[in-house]
């Protein structure tokens, strides 16, 4: 309808119109993810007889080439004879064509039900079972039946377009598919349910008990149990299946990743769908070139496609209404077949009019090489504006990943620690003897270990047992919360003022999972860890790190990170961490993290403002040297900075100019 919308508009005379073409059995409704791409001949023509019931029983001797000639034949004549009811032919002409269009109808529900228990047996193949979820306990595993998988409303595309499929696929798909994860959503469904969950942000504790309360409905208590068993076989089936193989990207023989997102299915079902030579255009969000759970579609994409183009949005000027103005999307084309060697790009544009002009003479071309070369384990494309982007990050890569391992140099580990939900009961709003607070990433700020006062606190001993685990024995052995670590926002945007906030949090705190931290005691010394953290809040290293993320930032982000790895006694390691250690020891819980790094006390840190700006300043002079930056380059990165005030950036360039003699 949009397109034929689209055609009116576009024409100047009613002449230029042609009259809509009939659109029965042409537009047809249906679950696009679940079905059968290619229909087994033999399979099929086994199933009638091992059906019960009546309805099979016409189609039980034929074959399925046969119902096939017969279905396509009679929408042919349907379609030819739609327009052609004259006034000779009045009343006969509609009744033919309803009786024709009763029979096509007849003969979809009778091959709909086959074909949905060729689909049965598929789950079942793939040994995916029914999980009937329970208010509490496990949920109550049982076969799938006929009536489950005709409640998905498969769409059989070998069916419906099997002349299509025969010749080897579609010509041409486009496609703006949902951008949502395929998981129930308590907040979403009990919305309808409670105004106090519609309106107002309510935190864990609050929605629980209202949950609670909404529970006591009987009928409310069936529909969410209801609700959430529907997800967990179609789940299976994503995961499994082997027309959805590129969802899940494994790195150095680990999965990663568990999220099933709409996105991503649809991409890999319009490859599977289209014939060689075809031609897709999708819009779908920016992680598909920066997320590491799409890093196997990126290797499909570039390994089995020619990629046409990419062209990203931030939705800034409204284009699609009830999206963040801050999210990202991008239109990709591709053609299926042949490699791509490189491909047109554009970045954070804002215009739905410029797509008009793209790609160009003057697009910005991104070779596989270089994606290779930046981003070896993720294959994450950087969001390049224009040529000196590319001279920046190539002079970045000389220094190692952060997450190589290198033969005595030190390693940076990273982890979470509790889960906001699952770990919810172990929460306290109230602090009480033997508590620690439990640290959220909006608690914390470049350099800055108390941004916000915590919201909640944990007992230590409770802690401590959920950290070791079931099978843990507590012997009173030092554990990661019992030390200094590096923390940074897991939550974050490539649009924000800073997308990197990293700080170093003080021992005996318990930390939730919006902030990632390291870990492994005897792998980083407290010094190494000052020096990182200041490395990582440098505006250079925030720089190359927004052209990999789109939002979050998980510690693959971080791992594919060119960071030099100093120690005492290499060149900068001193003048950048005592720096860095008088914008952390501000409090007494840093005295022995400042007496490790040369301070006497945390009476020896900055709090002054000025003094601190001037401090920072001069920490992003010596990173930008300590990477071998023109000051034209650092220059024109403080530039991809437009929210950060202008007197901060004009501070860091006088900084790098001023130590430029001194370090040179």
């Amino acid at each position: 309808l949009r397109l034929f919308l689209a055609l009116v508009s576009a024409a100047h005379d009613v002449s230029e119109l042609e009259p809509l073409p009939n659109i029965d059995f042409n537009i047809m409704a249906g679950n696009s993810l679940i079905g059968l791409i290619r229909v087994d001949e033999e399979r099929f023509d086994m199933v009638g007889n091992s059906l019960q019931g009546n309805l099979l029983q016409p189609l039980a001797a034929q074959d399925y080439q046969k119902i096939l000639a017969e279905k396509n034949q009679s929408i042919d004549l349907y379609k030819k004879h739609a327009f052609l009811s004259g006034e000779q032919e009045g009343r006969s002409q509609e009744l033919r064509l309803l009786r024709l269009r009763q029979h096509i109808e007849q003969l979809n529900r009778e091959s709909q039900a086959k074909l949905n228990q060729l689909l049965l047996n598929e789950f079942i193949r793939l040994k995916i079972k029914y999980e009937d979820v329970q208010l509490s306990g496990k949920p109550k595993k049982r076969d799938l039946t006929i009536d489950d998988i005709a409640e998905l409303q498969p769409f059989h595309w070998g069916y419906h377009f099997d002349r299509v499929l025969e010749r080897g696929g579609f010509d041409a798909i486009i496609a703006n598919p949902p951008w949502e994860t395929f998981q129930p959503d308590a907040k979403e469904f009990f919305s309808t349910y409670s105004d106090l969950i519609s309106k107002k942000k309510m935190d864990i504790k609050d929605f629980e008990a209202e949950l609670k309360s909404l529970l006591v409905d009987e009928k409310i208590q069936t529909v969410w149990l209801k609700y959430q068993s529907d997800y967990k076989h179609q789940r299976e089936f994503f995961r499994l299946a082997s027309q959805y193989q590129n969802q899940v990207p494994i790195i150095n023989g680990k999965r990663h990743g568990k999220d099933v997102n709409l996105y991503k299915l649809f991409l890999e079902q319009c490859f599977n769908l289209l014939r060689e030579d075809g031609e897709c255009g999708i819009v779908i969000p920016s992680g598909i070139y920066t997320d590491l759970g799409s890093k196997k579609l990126r290797e499909m994409l570039f390994d089995q496609t020619q990629v046409t183009g990419l062209f990203c949005f931030e939705n800034r000027n409204t284009i699609f209404e009830g999206v963040h103005r801050s999210f990202k999307f991008i239109v990709l084309t591709f053609e299926k077949g042949g490699m791509t060697e490189k491909f047109p790009a554009a970045f954070m544009r804002h215009n739905v009019q410029e797509l008009q002009h793209f790609p160009s003479h003057d697009s910005l071309s991104i070779s596989i090489d270089l994606v290779r070369k930046l981003s070896p384990d993720s294959l994450s494309v950087m969001e390049f504006k224009n040529e000196i982007d590319f001279l920046i990050a190539e002079k970045m890569t000389k220094f190692p990943l952060l997450g190589e391992n290198i033969d005595g140099q030190w390693k940076l580990e990273l982890h979470r620690e509790f889960n906001m939900t699952d770990d919810a009961f172990l929460f306290h709003k109230e602090q009480r003897s033997g508590m620690l607070p439990l640290y959220e990433g909006k608690m914390i700020h470049q350099f800055t270990h108390l941004y916000a006062e915590p919201r909640y606190w944990v007992d230590e001993a409770e802690g401590r047992k959920s950290l070791l685990g079931k099978k843990g024995v507590d012997s009173g052995q030092q554990l990661d919360y019992q030390s200094y670590r590096l923390a940074y926002r897991s939550i974050s945007s490539s649009t924000n003022e800073r997308t990197l906030i990293a700080s170093i949090l003080p021992y005996k705190v318990f930390s939730g999972n919006s902030m990632f931290l390291s870990s492994g005691i005897d792998k980083i010394s407290n010094s190494e860890t000052v020096l990182c953290q200041a490395i990582l809040n440098s505006f250079v290293v925030d720089f190359y790190i927004r052209q990999m993320v789109s939002a979050n930032i998980n510690m693959f982000y971080i791992y594919q990170l060119p960071v030099p790895r100093l120690t005492t006694g290499d060149k900068y390691f001193t003048d950048i961490v005592q720096r860095a250690a008088k914008l952390i020891c501000t409090a007494p819980e840093f005295d022995e993290l400042a007496a490790e790094v040369g301070l006497n006390s945390h009476k020896e840190g900055v709090t002054d403002e000025t003094e601190r700006a001037k401090l920072r300043a001069e920490l992003d002079g010596i990173i930008a040297h300590l990477y071998g930056l023109t000051e034209a380059e650092f220059a024109h990165i403080l530039t991809t900075f437009p929210i950060v005030p202008e007197t901060v950036k004009q501070a860091a360039l006088a900084a790098y100019c001023s130590l430029a003699p001194k370090i040179e």
